[in-house]
Order: C-alpha cells, then sequence, then structure tokens
C-alpha cells in the first residue's frame, strides 16, 4: 500500500492543485505524506524542509532540470532549505522560462491560428499551453495530441530552455536539500547513462508511473551498485495522488535518512 507520494507538482509550477488543497486530496488517496516538487522553483508557501498540515506531512522539494552533454535530465531535492544560491538560481531559471513561455505561446498561436489567452508567469510550463490548447472551441487537439504535435521536444512549436550544467544543479541542491536524486531514470533516451549520474547522487526515483510499464531491472541494478536509497512518486500534475509512491517500509527508510542528514 502506497503511504507516500513523493513527487508532486502544484500551481506554483505547472500543477492543477495548490498546496492547502494537497492535504485533503492525500488523504482521500490514503496517503501519509507527499513531497512538493515544483519545476525549477521553491514554493513559496513552504517555509520549512517538512511541516505537517491537516493531519499530513508534506516536504519541500524540487524538481531541477539539468544538462547532462548527452540529454538534459532532472534531479529531485527532498528536504528543502531556501540559500541564497539556490535562490539565485532559480530566479534565473524562472526569467528563461518566462521568455521561453511567450515564444511557444507565440509560436502555437501562429500555427493554429487561435488565441491562447496565456501570459507566462513564474511558474510557466508547456503543461500550460497544453491545457489552453484542450480546451480551447477552435481546436480539437487534446492536452497529450498538444504535446505529441505541437510543444513536445520535436514539435514545430517547441523552444529549448537554458538549464543548469548537471555539476552546478547538484552543487546548488546538495547546499539546499537533504537528499537528492535522479527523477524517473526510464525515461530518457538513454537510461543506463542517466542512471550512471547517480554515482554522485544518493537515491533514485524506483516507483513511477510508466506507461506502458517498465522492466525496473537497470533502476535496481544501479541502486545495488551506488548504495542509493529508492524514492517514489505520482509526478502528479493533476488532482490524483499516490498513482506511486513508496509503501509504509520503503518511506520509514526515506524518513530516517532524511532527518539523518537534515
Amino acid at each position: 500500500m502506497i503511504v507516500a507520494d513523493l513527487h508532486v507538482h502544484t500551481t506554483a509550477s505547472d500543477g492543477s492543485l495548490t498546496v492547502d488543497r494537497i492535504p485533503e486530496i492525500a488523504r482521500e488517496a490514503g496517503l501519509a505524506a507527499v513531497c512538493i516538487t515544483d519545476h525549477d522553483r521553491i514554493h513559496p508557501d513552504l517555509g520549512t524542509p517538512v511541516s505537517e498540515r491537516d493531519g499530513v506531512t508534506v516536504i519541500h522539494g524540487i524538481e531541477l532540470r539539468v544538462e547532462t552533454g548527452a540529454e538534459p535530465i532532472d534531479l529531485l531535492g527532498y528536504g528543502l532549505r531556501r540559500t541564497d544560491a539556490l535562490t539565485a538560481e532559480v530566479e534565473r531559471i524562472q526569467e528563461n522560462r518566462v521568455e521561453r513561455g511567450r515564444a511557444i505561446v507565440e509560436r502555437v498561436e501562429r500555427h493554429l491560428g487561435i488565441d491562447l489567452d496565456l501570459d507566462p508567469e513564474e511558474g510557466f510550463g508547456r503543461p500550460h499551453v497544453a491545457r489552453a490548447i484542450d480546451r480551447h472551441p477552435d481546436t480539437d487537439l487534446s492536452y497529450g495530441e498538444a504535446f505529441d504535435r505541437l510543444i513536445g521536444n520535436d514539435g514545430p512549436c517547441y523552444v529549448a530552455r537554458e538549464i543548469p550544467t548537471f555539476e552546478h544543479g547538484v552543487s546548488v541542491l546538495r547546499g539546499a536539500c537533504a537528499l537528492v536524486g535522479l527523477a524517473h531514470p526510464l525515461r530518457y533516451t538513454e537510461p543506463e547513462r542517466a542512471l550512471a549520474r547517480c554515482s554522485e547522487l544518493d537515491c533514485v526515483e524506483r516507483f513511477y508511473p510508466y506507461d506502458p510499464p517498465i522492466d525496473p531491472a537497470l533502476v535496481d541494478r544501479a541502486i545495488r551498485e551506488y548504495d542509493l536509497l529508492p524514492t517514489g512518486g505520482s509526478d502528479a500534475h493533476e488532482a490524483r495522488l499516490g498513482v506511486a509512491g513508496l509503501d509504509e517500509t520503503a518511506y520509514r527508510r526515506f524518513r530516517a535518512r532524511l532527518q539523518a542528514v537534515s
């Protein structure tokens, strides 16, 4: 039974849930804990690494995209404390996110001949664009089709972001977070190459809702080779939590490690 979902997005980036609503949704899903991991952003309403909200443990985290020289990967920081270095880095990233968001919106509007009525701000991401396309009355593209046909990495409306290097990203996260890990390792084009980066990390996202499901043997091998702590989460952007995560035994191990290095 899943008791902890350690990969949840809110309206501070590209999720649909506010942090105030998350405890209610978490309880409905039978969860005791969640980790807020907004993209490239320190959540403005979470002041401590771990807090209790309406009977649910809320861990402050972050998902940071970094460049490896091969392909970008996503790092997850758990137990976040605000530092000057991380604050400066996410502010720089957010400025670029807004510029990139405007460019994507403009390309989509030209491509489809519609007005999306979007004004990118901090936390803006491609899911905002996909949702706007999905609900627009003059297009029949769904949320997923918006990514597949327009704004995905190979799409005609895609615009790349400026992201930190792996080394710099790990450095700023280590200064701010109790644990640093690799997100969704089997989503990358070269998962073995991405998993090799775990030699410099504390943990790896072992439990994740891949669709279709993927054999986690590569991840299990990396856990053994690099002595990693397995984590897990649903990567929730909508109002459904607990699709993937940790059972009680795994969560106890995670909390013990989190507290030991906090």
